[in-house]
């Protein structure tokens, strides 16, 4: 496989856990909101936050804004993990914290590669650079 294909399916395995996520909340967003709230989180940014794991993992399929998007999935992994996962007595909640860096580890080595050329981002700096006719 070529390396712009394997970044594809980097980018759909990592997006498609955010987008199956987000689309899995919206069925009780209220509910999600009362989770978040037992992390400190105000309940009122349950929607800004499945809008977030939505948008964010359609764009990582797409490579759409690769580099930023994977910044940003980083970050909600790493701080989620935190909040949620990181209690010391319990096997289980750690390896969800492992499974959280994990993750935004692979969203840190997507930020440094990019998207590949089997994306939009591509697509966009091919047009940027073709020269004006």
């Amino acid at each position: 496989m070529t390396h712009s294909t394997l970044l594809l399916i980097a980018r759909i395995l990592l997006g498609a856990l955010f987008l199956v996520s987000g689309f899995g909340k919206l069925g009780d967003v209220s509910g999600f909101g009362q989770y978040m709230a037992m992390g400190g989180i105000p309940a009122a940014l349950a929607w800004p936050a499945v809008l977030f794991e939505i948008i964010a993992g359609a764009a990582l399929m797409l490579g759409v804004m690769t580099r930023v998007t994977a910044y940003a999935l980083a970050a909600f992994c790493v701080v989620s993990g935190l909040l949620y996962h990181f209690d010391l007595g319990d096997q289980m909640q750690m390896t969800q914290l492992l499974k959280n860096l994990a993750l935004a580890g692979g969203y840190l080595a997507l930020s440094v590669t990019g998207a590949g050329s089997l994306s939009v981002d591509a697509r966009l700096e091919n047009r940027e650079a073709a020269p004006a006719s």
